[in-house]
């Protein structure tokens, strides 16, 4: 949903839709290696691992490139179309009644 002025968001750069898919496939292989240990499996259920796990410089980068996706989340991105609706934004006000 956006909340600019004009409704015209223009949403959030590539760069930044890398990094939420980073996150997500970074999270979802931390909860599975999670899951593994909880229920005493012996193999690993490290999804990047096994994948890559015969390819341990493309493993490595595929780590590196989680965080950094972790980081650019934290910091969060500064380019012009990320931020053109966060510097108009505003919240949302109005009579709700109205529109019932």
């Amino acid at each position: 949903m956006c909340n600019c002025k004009d409704g015209n968001c223009k949403g959030a750069c590539v760069w930044s839709m890398i990094g939420k898919i980073l996150l997500i496939v970074g999270g979802l292989n931390w909860g599975l290696v999670g899951a593994g240990m909880l229920l005493g499996s012996f193999s690993s259920w490290n999804i990047v691992e096994m994948l890559l796990g015969s390819m341990p410089v493309v493993e490595a980068i595929v780590y590196l490139l989680v965080g950094v996706a972790a980081i650019m989340k934290i910091f969060g991105c500064h380019c012009k179309k990320c931020t053109s609706c966060q510097v108009d934004a505003k919240p949302m006000t109005g009579n709700m009644d109205a529109k019932m």
